[in-house]
């Protein structure tokens, strides 16, 4: 199949043709991996569009097509991590910009910003579900970019892209954001008017729980080429071996993410009606304060739950201990379900004051259901919450 024909597909053949053309030269259904790290020139400066991995490399060339045309953009960067991928854009900035960024983001784009780029940049951490304060926000304030995470980790708020977006035009604010929650599959945020979108590949893309990656997706040749520049230069660009792992995971992703989603649906629904626990969030559920926003921007709602377990941190580390199918564990987005204790781990870079401020308690759990059988994880559930 032609490029320009796959790019007309729709999703669930996309993750599958685009950048997976068959090899030219041995016409190999699944392309080879290009594992080197130099080509050989016909004559100095006349190359095929490679000369060293760090800049291009064919098998990375292949995940970057694919993944701009999931999010419906013309340009894509890998890198080697979802924070590389934050650091590039932080980079691309002038010194003394001013971010406003989601007061509910993942703990590591949270320890990036406050103390690493805070040196060189002023953050200002809002609620961006808040409207007014957005635009109060950015009309009072020299605002260079906003970074936006919905729906978030781990609180699952969620943001309306397209009002937000509006009102950053209005004041000529650009706009990121990070989708790694929701993939391609469920949400297409430039569809919004948003201008860049992140993912780390980590999570759901890549699925499998064995590569770590990130990726930037975006409109705008003027940003891509800078960011491509500073990627080149700083070096955080992904594996030819690492890209092939995404481009093999990816292939299943429109499949995988339903699964998710239909195992979610179906724990947060046994979850909201447990005695032993105090409150369940998850977009799919009518009680979301945003389900109507949920079920109007995005095309599905996921595979995270983050739900209160009613009792201290005692409690909550016999339930999280009890568990066997669900693994205690970081990270999110793979087949296998992990569950979590965000306070503890992935937000603990997060100061205390702050964590509980945005409603981050010792008795806040949060689970990334899998694509096992719903039966199975559900008695795991009911067994581990016993104990309690």
């Amino acid at each position: 199949m032609k490029k320009s024909d796959a790019l007309k597909l729709k999703l669930a053949s996309k993750v599958i043709h685009v950048g997976g053309e068959a090899d030219k030269e041995t016409g190999a259904v699944m392309p080879p991996i290009y594992q080197t790290t130099t080509y050989a020139q016909k004559s100095p400066g006349v190359h095929q569009g490679y000369e060293y991995s760090r800049s291009h490399n064919p098998t990375r060339t292949r995940l970057e097509e694919n993944l701009a045309s999931l999010e419906n953009c013309k340009y894509a960067l890998v890198t080697s991590s979802g924070v590389s991928a934050e650091a590039l854009i932080m980079h691309s900035l002038k010194p003394g910009s001013t971010i406003v960024c989601g007061d509910d983001v993942y703990g590591g784009t949270y320890r990036l910003f406050t103390t690493v780029f805070h040196e060189f940049h002023q953050f200002i951490f809002i609620d961006t579900t808040d409207k007014v304060l957005v635009e109060k926000t950015l009309k009072e304030n020299n605002v260079d970019l906003m970074w936006i995470e919905t729906p978030t980790n781990p609180m699952l708020k969620i943001t309306d892209l397209k009002s937000i977006s509006t009102i950053a035009k209005k004041y000529k604010v650009k706009t990121v954001v990070d989708n790694t929650f929701m993939s391609p599959i469920f949400q297409n945020p430039t569809s919004f008017g948003i201008d860049v979108v992140l993912h780390s590949m980590t999570k759901f893309i890549n699925g499998h729980s064995d590569v770590v990656g990130g990726c930037i997706t975006l409109n705008s040749k003027k940003d891509y080429e800078k960011l491509w520049k500073l990627q080149n230069s700083i070096g955080p660009t992904q594996s030819p071996f690492d890209s092939w792992l995404v481009l093999r995971g990816i292939k299943t992703l429109n499949i995988r993410m339903k699964a998710h989603e239909k195992n979610a649906i179906e724990i947060a629904k046994y979850l909201e009606g447990h005695s032993k626990i105090e409150k369940v969030i998850y977009p799919g559920l009518k009680s979301h304060p945003q389900h109507k926003l949920a079920k109007k921007q995005m095309t599905g709602f996921g595979g995270m739950i983050t739900f209160f377990l009613k009792g201290d941190i005692k409690k909550s580390k016999k339930f999280l201990s009890s568990v066997k199918i669900f693994s205690l564990a970081e990270s999110l987005g793979g087949v296998e379900s992990l569950i979590e204790h965000p306070a503890i781990m992935t937000h603990a870079s997060i100061p205390k004051k702050v964590r509980e401020e945005i409603g981050i308690h010792d008795n806040l759990i949060r689970i990334s259901v899998g694509i096992e059988d719903i039966d199975d994880l559900l008695k795991d559930l009911e067994c581990a919450l016993n104990k309690v």
